[in-house]
């Protein structure tokens, strides 16, 4: 047992850096074991409404968060095998072969890995109905007080972290087999040399990033926005790390030139200290960075959404209960929604109302034209014979969503009094930027832009990632010519036809609301919608084909909750994964760089320095430094601001002004949370460096 105990030895002598280790590997084992167990529970899958949706995002965060947990463990072990290194070395001139030494590794890694899953899974298993009851309040459902947790998913997280903590073992192993013993042994008094100023490598982080902040603040639309997100993501990251590097290095330079900052007690110990180590000062400051721009963005728009659900579901959905039938036309035949066919749909709804007890209020009943077409510089074109005559090339083109309304309607709905001439229409356009003041809407003709509404989009349970464009004409009638388009050229033989042309359709919608309780929305909805079924199956949509949609608020509710207290509560933990990870890295880098300072701070003491020139001396080098991660992750989701927002619209969120609230109150919390690991892991530091003395 004698490897065992030297191992015991070690961690113990060691337990600055192993503790916090252990503690992270049993923090990576309890997490990923409460999002395994929620991702197999059959409670959320069945029983709770939206729960489907969750189940599929959490399963989606199991993989997260075990690809992190690879990266993550391999970052902290290294920090802990370079201090290892000096007592492997000495083992080994003492008369250990490397083979003793490889024993020793694997009851490290055995105790290690025994300690994390055993204490990791009996968390979890302690605190799994606390997060379940969570999850559950998030979504607005019931909870049940009785305990189950999927059996799944123990041998799930026990077999992960075994192969993780049997790749850490190698990975150790080969280290320690490919060093010299003599370089291990004076492995933590190899230096750095002093990094020249890369101007280059600099100049092309800060032309790297520039890309990635043009790319957020340039794309208008929504679709674009979650295309290139990750292109953007992936260029401010290596810009950042590239920043840092060189822009470190640049800075010490630059502090030393300045005579008046650089030759001070404080600052010329601090400044000449960290020039010797910033080539890998400057990947921490990194990760730090990157790390805190992703907690922040996730977690201001994952928050944003919790606290707008309400607000997108009134929005997609105005009315308590909603229904539209959509005819679509084949070519050159134009069939509406009769008013024979719209008098039985009421009346079925008004029966089934009758047997509930529900009075029907605030009725909407409006025709809309809908149509997919492609915006080309103030020009509508719904079909190929029109881009093809511009000469203009599609395939890297999105659809936009075109909606028209007569006056009449739109007065009646928003219970305006505009007023409109021939040849002006009322324009809404989903894009922020939209500067036309003419509007070409094919064959119907060019309208002149009287004025932008701020929003008015129809059928709003249709809101979609491409641009929409919702125009208001003077006379409903005038949307006609649009159903004259046909399917394409016909050829000469009559057969067939060739190119594309969108069919468009004509919408009538018909939503009031009951006053009654959501059980009651609810059962209506069910009663209703098999007699609508039967109605809109009987219609005859001559040349064309029909269908119809019925929504209830209520009924949708519980997937929207689900939907975004899931999403919420896989942020939060996502974010809280991050978060430990930069914790774990400050500290580490506070605590690698005091042992490397403390000799040097042992020199000063002996010539005279006191103890409170080294706390001025450490705080001069710590916030030199500490701060920049925090400053420039700021500026990151400043420019991420543009394209996140857009991105939240694809959940049909566009209140700007909450997810700005968001933003600003997450990064307040974070920056004290992040204050407060400053200051914990500032006094560790100052401990080791000014402490060995008297040690």
């Amino acid at each position: 047992m004698m490897y065992a105990k030297l191992a015991l030895e070690g961690i113990r002598k060691n337990r600055q850096l192993y503790y916090p280790y252990i503690l992270t590997c049993v923090g990576m084992v309890f997490i990923y074991f409460i999002i395994s167990a929620l991702s197999h529970s059959s409670m959320i899958y069945y029983e709770l409404t939206g729960g489907k949706n969750t189940v599929t995002l959490l399963q989606i965060g199991r993989y997260i968060i075990a690809v992190f947990a690879v990266i993550f463990l391999f970052y902290s072990n290294s920090f802990l095998t370079r201090r290892r290194k000096k007592e492997f070395g000495l083992y080994n001139i003492l008369g250990m072969s490397k083979s003793n030494i490889a024993r020793i590794l694997v009851w490290e890694s055995l105790i290690t890995a025994a300690v994390s899953l055993a204490a990791g899974i009996i968390l979890g298993g302690i605190l799994y109905k606390l997060t379940e009851l969570v999850l559950v309040r998030l979504m607005d459902g019931e909870a049940t007080y009785s305990i189950s947790i999927a059996p799944q998913a123990i041998p799930e997280t026990i077999l992960l972290f075994l192969a993780i903590f049997a790749l850490l073992f190698v990975s150790m192993l080969l280290r320690v087999r490919l060093s010299d013993p003599i370089d291990l042994l004076k492995s933590e008094n190899v230096g750095e040399k002093p990094p020249k100023s890369n101007w280059l490598l600099g100049i092309l982080g800060i032309a790297i990033l520039g890309a990635g902040y043009y790319i957020a603040v340039s794309i208008e639309d929504p679709f674009d926005a979650l295309s290139w997100f990750f292109a953007a993501a992936a260029l401010v990251i290596i810009g950042t790390y590239l920043v840092f590097i060189a822009g470190s290095v640049l800075l010490c330079r630059i502090l030393q030139k300045n005579k008046s900052y650089y030759y001070k007690k404080n600052h010329f110990i601090s400044v000449s200290s960290m020039v010797y180590r910033m080539k890998r000062n400057g990947a921490g400051l990194a990760s730090i960075c990157v790390l805190a721009t992703m907690v922040l963005i996730m977690m201001s728009s994952v928050s944003c959404l919790l606290a707008g659900e309400e607000e997108i579901l009134y929005q997609r959905y105005p009315s308590e209960i909603s229904f539209s039938y959509r005819v679509y036309t084949a070519k050159d035949l134009y069939t509406g929604v009769t008013d024979s066919q719209k008098d039985e749909i009421k009346a079925i709804f008004a029966d089934k109302a009758s047997d509930y007890g529900v009075e029907i209020q605030n009725v909407v009943s409006a025709d809309y034209l809908y149509a997919s077409c492609y915006d080309v510089d103030g020009t509508l074109c719904f079909s190929s014979t029109e881009t093809s005559n511009k000469g203009i090339d599609t395939s890297d083109m999105n659809y936009t969503m075109f909606y028209a309304v007569g006056l009449d309607t739109y007065n009646e709905i928003t219970g305006n009094a505009a007023e409109l001439n021939e040849g002006e229409i009322l324009l809404y356009a989903s894009t922020d930027v939209y500067s036309y003041d003419e509007l070409t809407i094919g064959s119907m003709g060019s309208y002149t832009v009287k004025e932008k509404i701020d929003s008015f989009i129809p059928e709003t349970e249709d809101l979609s990632i491409y641009g929409t464009i919702c125009v208001v004409v003077p006379d409903f009638e005038e949307c006609a010519p649009l159903f004259t388009y046909t399917e394409g050229t016909e050829k000469e033989d009559g057969t067939n036809y060739e190119g594309w042309s969108i069919s468009p359709s004509l919408i009538w919608e018909y939503r009031f609301d009951t006053g009654v309780d959501s059980d009651t929305q609810i059962e209506l909805y069910d009663a209703v919608d098999g007699d609508l079924y039967a109605a809109v199956k009987s219609f005859n949509s001559e040349g064309g084909y029909s269908l119809y949609n019925l929504y209830s608020r209520a009924e949708v509710r519980g997937e929207y909750y689900g939907l975004y207290g899931g999403l919420f509560f896989l942020g939060a933990v996502v974010s809280a994964v991050f978060l430990l990870a930069t914790v774990l890295i400050i500290y580490y880098k506070q605590i690698t760089e005091g042992y490397e300072d403390a000799s040097r701070f042992e020199i000063m003491q002996k010539v005279g320095m006191r103890r409170e020139d080294i706390r001025k001396s450490i705080n001069s080098q710590i916030l030199t430094v500490f701060f920049l991660p925090l400053i420039l992750s700021a500026l990151h989701v400043v420019f991420a601001f543009p394209m996140i927002k857009k991105i939240l619209f694809m959940f049909s969120l566009d209140n700007v002004a909450l997810f700005l609230t968001t933003t600003l109150v997450c990064f307040v919390i974070f920056a004290l949370f992040y204050t407060i690991v400053y200051k914990i892991t500032s006094n560790a530091y100052f401990k080791l460096v000014s402490e060995r003395r008297q040690a």
